[in-house]
């Protein structure tokens, strides 16, 4: 493929994936979701449904956000994980996967339980999603690598989870690297610039889209970005509620 489209992330904001998914090019782009699909917004099966249809019909990289990594410890371990994982926005997934009110209405271990029997495909689906993609000179990851050693050392939880370390490290790997997971708005320090974040071979492509932000998606080529579209959210305004 002659370019990449990357998605942010999505967050079970269903409307908004469908919207940008009209600017992807299947011939000539290889698609990639920079993971975080599912909690917080209203729809996450809907948006793992599709991400399995985009991967199955056109070979898209589908990446592994620490929300993935959430949704899979708690079906692991329910008992254990419920409280933080409502609280991180499992809620929403919960009921998106079975109904309303849900969560209050079955104890952890009969939701796990339910899920299980439901959506045996979805599981082992995303059970291996992959934790980097690499294409030519640019690194795709959720959330960072460790800056501290070679990149291809970082540890799993750092793929998910890792902020400040990686976003004010010296970036010697020799990579551009496309990250989600920390908002644009929190990188650039003012709570409210929804743009694409760049500094020092990084790009920070996630614009809030589920708190009133902006869903991104980026084409790049192997002379750097071709395209930026930018979606607003125009469901409700911009109000970043971690």
């Amino acid at each position: 493929m002659d370019q990449v489209f990357v998605i942010g992330d999505i967050h079970g904001e269903f409307g908004m994936f469908q919207a940008m998914l009209k600017h992807f090019q299947a011939k000539t782009q290889q698609l990639i979701l920079i993971g975080d699909l599912n909690d917080r917004g209203p729809k996450s099966k809907d948006c793992w449904l599709l991400a399995m249809e985009l991967v199955r019909k056109y070979q898209a990289v589908y990446l592994r956000g620490n929300h993935e990594q959430y949704f899979l410890e708690f079906m692991e371990a329910p008992e254990d994980w419920f409280p933080s994982y409502l609280h991180n926005g499992g809620k929403e997934t919960i009921e998106s996967l079975l109904h309303k009110g849900a969560t209050a209405e079955y104890s952890p271990t009969e939701i796990a339980m339910m899920i299980r029997s439901r959506y045996k495909e979805l599981l082992q689906f995303l059970e291996v999603l992959p934790f980097y993609c690499e294409w030519g000179k640019y690194l795709f990851v959720h959330a960072g690598v460790d800056l501290t050693k070679e990149w291809t050392e970082t540890a799993k939880t750092d793929f998910l989870w890792i902020r400040e370390p990686f976003h004010h490290g010296k970036n010697n790997t020799g990579k551009t690297i496309v990250f989600g997971h920390t908002i644009t708005p929190m990188l650039y320090g003012d709570m409210q610039t929804t743009a694409l974040w760049q500094s020092d071979g990084k790009i920070g492509i996630d614009g809030g889209a589920v708190f009133g932000g902006s869903l991104h998606g980026v084409v790049f080529d192997q002379t750097g970005i071709v395209e930026d579209y930018e979606l607003s959210n125009t469901d409700h305004p911009w109000q970043p509620d971690f």
